[in-house]
């Protein structure tokens, strides 16, 4: 890290010296890293620091190592950037992010200068969960979505996800599943097009929420994929995360009357002069729609992926054969 981007960090922080305490994370295919920065004379004891340096060329776990894939990434950063800078402040403690306090770009490099969330209370990190656990994300996606219900995506991705069909064409082009390819296209319009669009997470997976110790709150980071949506991309996305198949079914309902739930409550609270039932109605035909087209994903990006189930496969053929049904 340059000393510019040093100086930025004490600013921010109003201290004297900085030491690294940690690498938390490399980033994706070699983007720089988030590291826990201690600090000395000043209120925070520490702050977490995200630095994404832009490679000229850039090798992918899995081989996928095209222009096109570089340019996502790129323009995720950009993305993750204006988040913390115009939207990141409308989400209350009942959507909890990291707060931001600097922001910097130079040349290929940005820093980003965040809240600790391990010492504000949040330090907990799971890699299986229970329903108590399960609770807390689903009503964090929840009051997300109601906080920004029917807001126009400015400046962030205009459809949300990093598995978006028009970001992903080289994995689509490659699928083996003839039917579901031919389905894509129309998959992704059911979601675009429908009445109530939202800002999703666009990567709510179970590794980007950070617990509090008892497991009951939790506060979500990672913006890099923030944009327009329907709210069950980020749900199903969230579910697939850290349930097995026979679980995902089992729980189907349990989950989906849970998120509706919070949901009702928030836009109840925040917008109520939506048609919260038409709203459920309508999100609730589209579970199974936004669970397919990640499904979609999966069988293009990492055909052997653990996630391509019996539970997944069934939920795209019923879906394939009602797009058949009603054309």
């Amino acid at each position: 890290m340059n000393q510019h981007f040093k100086e930025i960090i004490l600013k921010a922080a109003g201290a004297s010296e900085l030491f690294e305490i940690e690498t938390i994370q490399n980033l994706w295919s070699g983007y720089g890293k988030i590291i826990r920065i201690g600090l000395k004379n000043c209120d925070l004891q520490s702050v977490v620091v995200k630095h994404v340096k832009l490679p000229d060329n850039s090798k992918h776990p899995r081989g996928w190592n095209t222009n096109f894939s570089h340019q996502r990434k790129v323009k995720s950063y950009k993305v993750e950037t204006a988040w913390y800078e115009f939207w990141n402040k409308q989400c209350d403690d009942s959507c909890r992010t990291p707060h931001v306090l600097a922001l910097e770009h130079i040349g290929d490099e940005v820093l980003m200068v965040m809240e600790d969330l391990d010492v504000s209370g949040f330090s907990s990190r799971l890699s299986s969960v229970n329903w108590e656990n399960m609770q807390a994300c689903i009503s964090w996606l929840a009051n997300f979505h109601a906080t920004f219900i029917n807001q126009a995506p400015d400046k962030l991705w205009e459809a949300g996800t990093y598995w978006h069909l028009d970001t992903r064409p080289d994995e689509l082009k490659i699928m083996d599943d003839a039917e579901l390819k031919q389905a894509a296209p129309a998959i992704d319009r059911l979601l675009r097009n429908g009445n109530f669009q939202t800002l999703v997470h666009g990567d709510a997976k179970l590794a980007n929420f950070c617990f509090s110790e008892d497991g009951h709150k939790v506060a979500a980071v990672d913006f890099q994929y923030v944009g327009g949506g329907c709210g069950m991309k980020d749900l199903a996305y969230f579910v697939g995360s850290c349930l097995y198949e026979d679980d995902c079914e089992a729980m189907e309902n349990q989950i989906l009357d849970f998120y509706f739930s919070e949901l009702k409550t928030a836009i109840t609270t925040k917008h109520a002069a939506i048609d919260f039932n038409k709203l459920e109605k309508e999100w609730r035909e589209l579970y199974p729609v936004a669970w397919t087209d990640f499904h979609r994903f999966l069988k293009g990006w990492s055909p052997d992926h653990w996630k391509i189930n019996s539970y997944s496969e069934r939920m795209a053929r019923e879906v394939i054969a009602n797009l058949k049904q009603n054309p």
